[in-house]
This record gives structure tokens, C-alpha cells and sequence, in this order.
């Protein structure tokens, strides 16, 4: 029998896929049920994505299904991962997020990330403006939304006199995500928890993991650096089942690239899709990093990730079409793990 993964906390970040057939209610119902497990499980956080204008992803509205996660459990941790800055005014953030505090004390976190999660022509209809965003926009308004989450602006700000009501007694703390060096070393110089994305971007895993710590700045928010690694898990009973239920999440990336963005194929519909050589290849490029196959496969690919990055906390993302393959992978990972210790707890 093989022996247990190393003891590290593990958290869910969740899109809310709409499966081809299925409707969105069923999609944010589902989710629902995998956060209640995932609760019971002893798992440290669940994340909820946002991404607009695209109907496999039913996660547009972060902080509505955060309210509706945190009401539907007891202890575990609910948050954003993320809620995409750029696409939003950072009062109406603080204000969303003060209420869910408020609501939740001590559970809401509140992960941000510098792309806009959409297209350009979506983002522009978002922030009701065609301007494009400079590379000092993000800190700036990471700066505005810290200052009305702590209710304290520095003495001439033009916004010192305005307050982000409700404002809970102990603001939801933040965090930063990223694919790139960007985000990693602006959140070790802020003395921030950072979220990696190496489920879609696993080859800069290791240098943006490395310019987080080495950038890393003791802040309010921490003495040393907390990093979490988020990856691709989809477990089933064998290698050939979880590639074949793995197979449709390959193909909705590919007609997102190609401009059709559509909801999650069935995996009898990408088995079918004529594949060429070419999208073949970028399968085998996409699946580059993600843990699928049996328990035994993805507890390989998962001890070789944590070996590899060590991070403080391990958050997995699972995009099947079936809602109850799942919840099924959900469970298989977590018990590849004899225990689970709770992970970065912030009040």
C-alpha cells in the first residue's frame, strides 16, 4: 500500500462549470453540494473564479456565490480566487466583501488577481470604459482597496473622507494571485499570502515561487511568506477513466482559444471530436502539470508538485462535466492525505 501524502492544508477553487445539457442552476447547485463536502472533509478554503462571458462558467459573480458557499457550510474558509481588480471599482469591492465579513466573520477571504478574465471587448463593458488599463493601475487600486477595507487613507487622499460601509470588524484579508513574476513579486514585496496558478501556467511555477520569497517583505499581514500552488486534479478509480473524463476540460480551452466559447462538452463529445494533430499537441501541453489518473497516478504527480515547490498550502481545481465525478475526484484526493492541518487562518 502506498504511503500517505506529506501533511499539508488542502483547498478547492471551484468555476461553477455549466456541463453541456445542463443548466446553470444545476451548475451553482452543484457547487453548493461540492462545498459542503468539502467542509465535512477538512479541507482549509474554498475559492470560487470569476470569469465573464462565457457559458461554461457559471462563477461571473464571485461574491454573491461566496454569500450563498459560506451560508451553505460551517468552519471552512470561503473566498475569491479571484475577484479580477481591473474589472471593478475598489469601494464597490470593499463593500462587498465588508458585508460578507460582516455575514462571516473570520471565514471570507478575499483573493485578487490583474487580468481581467475575459476579453477585451467584455473587460471594456465591464469597467464601462475602452481605455486600457496601465501596468500601475493594479497597485494603485490594490492601495485604494486596502485603505477602505482598513478604513484608513493617508492624510490628503482625495477619498479620506469616504467610508466602505458595512465595514466588519475584522476586514477579509487579502490575497494576491498570479500566473507570472509580476504578481508574485509585488506580493512578497507587499508581505502578502500568494496564490500561484500552476494549473495553467506550470512552467513559471518555480521562478515565480522563488521571486515571491526572495522578495518577500515582513508586512501587517505576515512575518514570513505563505504560498499556495493551485493544480489541475482529476482522480477517478483508474488512468483510463480520469483521462477520459479529463478530456472535455482539454476541449472547451480549445474552443475558447478558437473564439467559441461554449458549455463543458460531455466526455463522449470530445472522445468524438476530430482532433487534429496540431490541437493534439496542445492537449499534451495543457495536461503538462495537472495530476489525472488513479489514485496512485495523481498521488505521484502530487508528491513530485509539493517535492518540487513546497508550498504551504495545495488548492486543487477539478473541470469535469459530470457534478458527481466531481465530487467523487474530491474525495479520492483527499484521501490520498492521512491528515489535513488547517491552513493560513485570518481574522
Amino acid at each position: 500500500m502506498s504511503s500517505p501524502l506529506p501533511a499539508v492544508p488542502l483547498s478547492v477553487l471551484d468555476l461553477a462549470p455549466v456541463g453541456d445539457g445542463a443548466s446553470a442552476s444545476d451548475a451553482v447547485q452543484a457547487s453548493l453540494e461540492l462545498a459542503r463536502r468539502a467542509d465535512e472533509l477538512g479541507f482549509t478554503r474554498f475559492w470560487l473564479a470569476e470569469h465573464h462571458s462565457m457559458p461554461g462558467i457559471a462563477s461571473s459573480a464571485p461574491a454573491v456565490l461566496i454569500g450563498a458557499v459560506a451560508a451553505a457550510t460551517r468552519r471552512i474558509r470561503v473566498g475569491s480566487g479571484g475577484v479580477m481588480l481591473p474589472n471593478h471599482a475598489p469601494l464597490v469591492v470593499a463593500e462587498q466583501f465588508g458585508t460578507l465579513a460582516a455575514l462571516h466573520p473570520g471565514r471570507i477571504d478575499l483573493g485578487l488577481g490583474r487580468a481581467p478574465g475575459t476579453d477585451p471587448r467584455t473587460a471594456a463593458a465591464l469597467r464601462r470604459s475602452a481605455d486600457p488599463l496601465g501596468p500601475d493601475d493594479f497597485p494603485e487600486q490594490l492601495g485604494e482597496l486596502a485603505c477602505f477595507l482598513s478604513g484608513a487613507f493617508p492624510e490628503g487622499h482625495p477619498y479620506r473622507q469616504i467610508r466602505a460601509v458595512p465595514q466588519a470588524d475584522a476586514p477579509p484579508p487579502i490575497w494576491l494571485l498570479g500566473s507570472s513574476l509580476y504578481s508574485a513579486e509585488l506580493a512578497g514585496l507587499l508581505g502578502l499570502p500568494f496564490a500561484f496558478a500552476h494549473h495553467f501556467s506550470s512552467a513559471h511555477t518555480l521562478p515565480a515561487l522563488e521571486r515571491y520569497r526572495s522578495s518577500f517583505r515582513q508586512g501587517r499581514t505576515l512575518d514570513e511568506p505563505y504560498a499556495m500552488v493551485t493544480v489541475q486534479a482529476v482522480c477517478a478509480p483508474t488512468d483510463e477513466e480520469a483521462e477520459r473524463i479529463a478530456l472535455p476540460a482539454a476541449l472547451s480551452f480549445l474552443r475558447l482559444r478558437q473564439g467559441q466559447p461554449g458549455t463543458l462538452p460531455t466526455p463522449e463529445q470530445a472522445a468524438e471530436y476530430p482532433w487534429s494533430p496540431m490541437e493534439r499537441e496542445f492537449v499534451a501541453q495543457r495536461r503538462d502539470g495537472q495530476a489525472v489518473g488513479s489514485p496512485d497516478t495523481v498521488r505521484d504527480a502530487l508528491a513530485a508538485l509539493l517535492k518540487a515547490t513546497g508550498p504551504d498550502e495545495l488548492m486543487i481545481t477539478t473541470l469535469v462535466h459530470s457534478p458527481q465525478e466531481r465530487l467523487r475526484s474530491t474525495e479520492l484526493v483527499r484521501g490520498l492525505f492521512a491528515e489535513l492541518p488547517r491552513g493560513l487562518q485570518q481574522t
